[in-house]
């Protein structure tokens, strides 16, 4: 009997050990030291509701639970970047690696959890808004946090950059005053999803460079008015030029007509990224040239269908796109239509 047994536990361990994760498990260290990656996606796969509780900084989430996790991590995790997985204790986070990785993601397991992270004295944030980080040429650091629609806070080498700052859209709050005081502060137009005079005042300091169209300068009654095709060189390693945004479509053209409203191509130590505002597929963006970052409009009636953005996307040619300023429009077809493009085509709440 007992050689039975031990006949079948035998059997048992080397079944086990036959059994290989397909994913990388991690220490605490290891995982931080991947949040600083570039080419790396940290993503909290607890309920929504655990993550607004504390999370590691700038991580994505995607509740492993839903019936829909992989569809939803398909169109919002690009399958080029590896995938930083954790959870409460690294039980479902194990599950979604697995998932992710049967489905052709490169995935790194936090064993233990964010108990393990937070026993390690590891920070963790409220903070509910997604962040990309991305480095220069030489090195200078990059976070862009997805605040929500057309509002973008990026910081970037200890300096703070807000892009069309909004402090309210419906039941959806920003709140600027706990956030840094930005040295840039840049405006498309005046449209009320994008010009808010009273974040513009809660972000400003004494030094704060202003930046935006002659309506919007002429509205606020102090900063620097921009018109198409002006450049400025604002710092050493920063530039900004202003580039057209307006409606094609008959029967739209009284949204953003020509020549009124601004883009933004801002250039930060050598690393572009298109700003473009409300706009439509416009014939100048054939000019825009050498893009890391895009962020492209897609709503309807006021900028572009997702059949204009992937023919923006198409002309532009960017590093990584960002779907913005999307309302209620289904942006999640975007990716599968521009596979094989060489577009890193990332998905965030930027409804």
């Amino acid at each position: 009997m007992k050689k039975v047994i031990t006949c079948l536990l035998a059997t048992f361990g080397l079944t086990t050990a036959c059994v290989q994760a397909n994913y990388d498990n991690i220490d605490v260290l290891g995982f931080a030291s991947l949040t600083e990656e570039t080419d790396v996606i940290v993503l909290d796969v607890r309920t929504a509701e655990e993550y607004a509780e504390g999370h590691i900084a700038g991580a994505v989430n995607i509740d492993q639970g839903e019936d829909d996790f992989l569809e939803q991590a398909k169109s919002r995790l690009s399958a080029e970047k590896r995938i930083a997985v954790y959870c409460r204790s690294g039980r479902r986070s194990a599950k979604a690696s697995g998932k992710l990785s049967d489905a052709g993601y490169r995935c790194i397991n936090l064993k233990g959890g964010i108990k393990a992270w937070e026993k390690a004295g590891m920070p963790t944030t409220t903070d509910s808004y997604e962040v990309d980080v991305f480095k220069t040429g030489n090195g200078k650091s990059i976070r862009i946090h997805a605040l929500m629609h057309s509002c973008i806070r990026i910081e970037y080498d200890g300096r703070e950059i807000e892009v069309d700052p909004v402090g309210r859209m419906g039941e959806r709050v920003v709140d600027y005053a706990s956030m840094p005081k930005a040295d840039y502060i840049f405006v498309t137009h005046e449209h009320g999803d994008h010009y808010d005079a009273s974040a513009i005042k809660v972000l400003s300091k004494e030094t704060t460079r202003l930046i935006m169209n002659k309506r919007c300068a002429d509205m606020y009654g102090a900063g620097t008015a921009m018109a198409n095709g002006d450049r400025l060189q604002l710092a050493e390693d920063i530039e900004v030029e202003a580039v057209p945004a307006y409606n094609t479509t008959e029967g739209h053209l009284q949204f953003h007509p020509k020549g009124r409203d601004n883009g933004y191509i801002l250039t930060l130590d050598g690393f572009r990224i298109y700003i473009a505002g409300d706009t439509e597929d416009i014939a100048e963006m054939s000019e825009i040239k050498d893009i890391d970052i895009a962020f492209l409009p897609c709503n309807q009636p006021y900028t572009m269908t997702p059949a204009q953005l992937v023919r923006a996307s198409k002309v532009v040619r960017p590093g990584v796109l960002f779907p913005y300023h999307y309302g209620n429009t289904d942006v999640n077809v975007i990716p599968s239509e521009l596979l094989g493009e060489g577009v890193d085509v990332r998905i965030r709440h930027y409804e």
